[in-house]
This record gives structure tokens, sequence and C-alpha cells, in this order.
């Protein structure tokens, strides 16, 4: 699995990738390992507000239907509106093309709540290990 090192995690298994105040964020590949096929993503519209740790959409797949978890709180003010229509990108490019929304972080304290790669690999390997 790859975990960039240029991205935070969540342990709600998002990343995000940071650009001044602005998050972009997205699912892992350990999710999207775990999610298998991915059918369908709906996510919350431009210019709502999310918190961190509560849902941003929803995605379902083949195995589940399961809440997307904002790692950071604030306002979205862009939703990838290709995953609509082609949502096999979460399959194959989640990193770049694959991102869900992005948001204007409201406070980047909340930023030491988050993982870095080596953490996140290392949460998911315990996470492996126990489940």
């Amino acid at each position: 699995m790859s975990f960039p090192e240029d991205l935070l995690y969540s342990r709600d298994h998002t990343w995000v990738r940071i650009d001044g105040d602005i998050a972009t964020v997205g699912i892992t590949d350990y999710a999207q390992d775990k999610l298998d096929e991915i059918l369908s993503v709906e996510l919350f519209p431009v210019d709502s507000h999310v918190e961190q740790g509560e849902p941003f959409g929803v995605i379902e797949s083949l195995k589940v239907t399961t809440e997307l978890i904002s790692p950071v709180s604030g306002d979205i003010i862009t939703a990838n509106e290709d995953l609509a229509d082609d949502v096999g990108i979460l399959n194959s490019d989640l990193y770049d093309t694959g991102w869900m929304i992005t948001v204007e972080v409201r406070d980047v304290e909340e930023l030491d709540n988050l993982l870095d790669a080596e953490g996140y690999s290392d949460y998911v390997d315990e996470s492996e290990e126990i489940g």
C-alpha cells in the first residue's frame, strides 16, 4: 500500500494535502483496499460546513456503505464532480485525480491530530494485527 510522505492522515482513513489554508481531502489506499470495488460516492455540497471527525459524505462499495469522515474543520469550497461520472478513479489514482473535497481550514491546530505517513502506516499495521 502507498502512503505518500507529503500528506497527513486521519485514523478514519482519509488523507489531507495542505496548501496554505486549503486542505484537499481523499480516502487512503488502505481504505480503498478494504472497501474493494467502489460503486458510488455522495459528497456534501460546496459551501457546507464540516467538522473534524464528522461526515462529509458517503461511499458505497460492494462490501459496505459507510460515511466519509472529515480530517479537518471548515467550509467545503470544491467537490470533485468527476467522481460522479467515474468513481473508478478511486481505484486507480486516489491520491491525485481521486481527491474528494477541498476545505478552507478553520483551525490549523487540528492538523496536530493527524498522522504523518510513517505514523499512519504503523496505525494500519496495528489495526491489521488486532482485526
